[in-house]
């Protein structure tokens, strides 16, 4: 297999290139979702509290931003925060409903299920 960064460095540098670009989309157009958004999942691979950060931000200034859901539920999760990632995973479910939105509905009903299946009691 046949990496194409030459080293970890460059990868990295690369990284905060993306970063700093995105940064200065959401800077110029604060107002739009999907700016934060990269901006969050850009971050999920250096720092994932700030990724999570952001998409709270997107969550509570746009709550009908409907990618954010499995993300942010995915965090939630993650963190151990098995109330917090249920909650987000039945609101995305409810919205990916009332938009129509099969794919995501059925992401987000798969991710809430391994939820279920992964915390319940034996």
């Amino acid at each position: 297999m046949h990496n194409i960064y030459k080293t970890k460095q460059e990868k990295n540098s690369m990284q905060a290139e993306r970063l700093e670009i995105l940064l200065e989309f959401l800077k110029k157009e604060p107002s739009d979702p999907f700016n934060r958004y990269a901006v969050a999942m850009e971050l999920m691979n250096t720092d994932r509290e700030k990724a999570l950060e952001h998409f709270e931000i997107v969550r509570n200034e746009h709550p009908d931003y409907l990618p954010l859901y499995y993300q942010l539920g995915a965090i939630y999760f993650e963190n151990e925060d098995i109330q917090k990632a249920e909650l987000t995973y039945q609101t995305g479910i409810n919205l990916a409903e009332k938009m129509n939105n099969e794919k995501t509905l059925k992401e987000l009903k798969g991710a809430y299920q391994q939820l279920k299946d992964e915390t319940s009691e034996w």
